[in-house]
């Protein structure tokens, strides 16, 4: 398999904080894995790290075989508009577009071809089930539609990586099954690489993989395997409580 991210050394301080320590992380090509820990662990302040919103004071990152430390700010933006894409819990869509120019904004900023766009678009809109929407504002759909649409504009650029922070947080139960059964399909027809922050183990049991953090360290990881769903989540749960602290 080919790796995707690696880190070494990992490190991040803010002032006198040390939010993450010495990380050594490997995350493969096409992997669907989900980082957990209590409020504080450094979860989201290390996916920052690893999609480059954030800095890090020492160690290295890399995503692919390009080294973080060798991109400049106007680099690392250009990188991460190109290899990356994000799917937030508050959806981050603009309500003066409709759900297809929502989707669409990323490959319009990039001035793609209006045929290539509707090709790309052809394929997620059929995978998520949201070709019905299409004309729609975001005031206008509910908040699994939303999610839906804020899915497939991180995938309409072909990213090597989807970073998904809380992507059911806001969701009711329906509505975030329906989510990761859609990402977790696409995850495999696409081999797009899906990094989730959760503290929902429902959420992270449709990973292939679950990363453990404490205190800005990796504590325990498990492998789904050939385990269903609930398998995986019963020894999530068990894991989750044995960690201790409040995963909200």
């Amino acid at each position: 398999m080919t790796t995707i991210i690696k880190t070494k050394n990992l490190s991040k301080s803010y002032g006198k904080s040390q939010i993450l320590k010495n990380i050594d992380l490997t995350i493969e090509q096409g992997e669907f894995t989900a980082i957990m820990g209590p409020s504080g662990s450094g979860k989201t302040t290390l996916m920052n790290t690893l999609s480059t919103i954030d800095s890090f004071n020492s160690g290295n990152v890399w995503i692919g075989e390009q080294s973080l430390l060798d991109l400049k700010r106007k680099a690392l933006r250009e990188f991460r508009q190109k290899q990356m894409g994000f799917i937030f819990q508050d959806y981050n869509l603009l309500d003066t577009l409709t759900v297809k120019e929502n989707i669409l904004l990323p490959l319009s900023l990039q001035k793609k071809p209006v045929k290539e766009m509707e090709h790309r678009l052809a394929k997620l809109i059929e995978a998520l089930n949201i070709d019905s929407i299409l004309t729609q504002y975001p005031t206008e759909i509910s908040g699994g539609q939303k999610q839906r649409t804020a899915a497939a504009r991180a995938l309409i650029t072909n990213p090597a990586i989807v970073f998904a922070d809380e992507p059911t947080g806001a969701l009711d139960s329906r509505s975030a099954t329906q989510l990761l059964e859609q990402i977790q399909l696409l995850n495999k027809t696409f081999k797009t690489t899906v990094l989730m922050i959760t503290h929902d183990p429902y959420a992270a049991s449709y990973c292939e993989r679950v990363i453990f953090l404490r205190d800005g360290k990796i504590v325990n990881e498990m492998f789904k395997g050939e385990q269903s769903e609930k398998q995986f989540f019963d020894r999530i749960l068990t894991s989750q409580s044995a960690l201790g602290g409040d995963f909200r």
